[in-house]
């Protein structure tokens, strides 16, 4: 067997209907992007950072977190799921059913 193809597995794959609708929109890879780095974020933040309104934002939002992709924290602000957390420096989110290269988003 290849070991070069094999990804460790760290943390259960999402559901994979809803991995392929959550990443079905482009915003949603940006906003990806922006919580990989670890640091949690407002609704008013992934809006500027997506280039959306904050009522687009979060609409997207809402389908990330329904996909399990990312958790509301305390009060109003989105992370990264810890599972999905990528290394840092390492924009690539494992989701075992794909790996997402956040750096083109």
């Amino acid at each position: 067997m290849n070991s070069t193809l094999e990804t460790p597995k760290t943390a259960a794959s999402p559901d994979i209907d809803r991995l392929i609708t959550a990443l079905s929109h482009r915003t949603r890879w940006k906003m990806l992007k922006e919580l990989c780095a670890g640091e949690p974020r407002t609704i008013d933040e992934m809006a500027k950072a997506s280039g959306c309104t904050y009522d687009n934002a979060s609409k997207h939002l809402a389908t990330l977190r329904w996909a399990g992709l990312i958790v509301r924290g305390r009060g109003r602000l989105y992370q990264m799921a810890k599972e999905y957390l990528p290394t840092p420096g390492q924009p690539v989110v494992d989701f075992g059913h794909c790996l997402l290269r956040l750096d083109a988003a």
